[in-house]
């Protein structure tokens, strides 16, 4: 019975190491293919943040950030998601996979978020030089 907890704690650890490999390879296989590949005009300045893999590597949720209004972010999500077909085969071909995850893009909000922060604590720092 050791031997078996060990060995499925094993397969476990292995795989989600494979898992993240092939996640940081997809990102960026998509982050090149998206800026030279695909021109689709909807598709704005959008950069490939991350990409979380399934544990049966069937699914991948692409997170992008995209800069400008948010008209432009979700066109630039619709651009995307139509061309998936066309850079999940891509991805298949480039990286040799039996079986090339579906692709699902969604917006990626913390370079927003973060971008706030800096203009709040930029603020922050400039009232406190004032004041003291």
């Amino acid at each position: 019975m050791k031997g078996t907890a060990f060995r499925l704690s094993f397969d476990m650890a292995l795989q989600g190491r494979r898992t993240n490999r092939l996640g940081h390879q997809i990102r960026v296989e998509l982050a090149e293919l998206i800026s030279r590949e695909v021109k689709d005009p909807r598709i704005g300045f959008a950069t490939v943040t991350r990409v979380e893999l399934s544990a049966d590597l069937h699914h991948a949720r692409v997170f992008v950030s995209v800069m400008g209004s948010a008209e432009e972010q979700k066109n630039s999500l619709e651009g995307l998601a139509s061309a998936a077909g066309f850079l999940r085969h891509e991805i298949g071909q480039r990286l040799a996979l039996r079986r090339s995850p579906e692709l699902t893009f969604v917006l990626d909000e913390g370079a927003e978020a973060s971008e706030k922060i800096e203009a709040l604590l930029q603020q922050l720092h400039e009232s406190a030089k004032d004041g003291g």
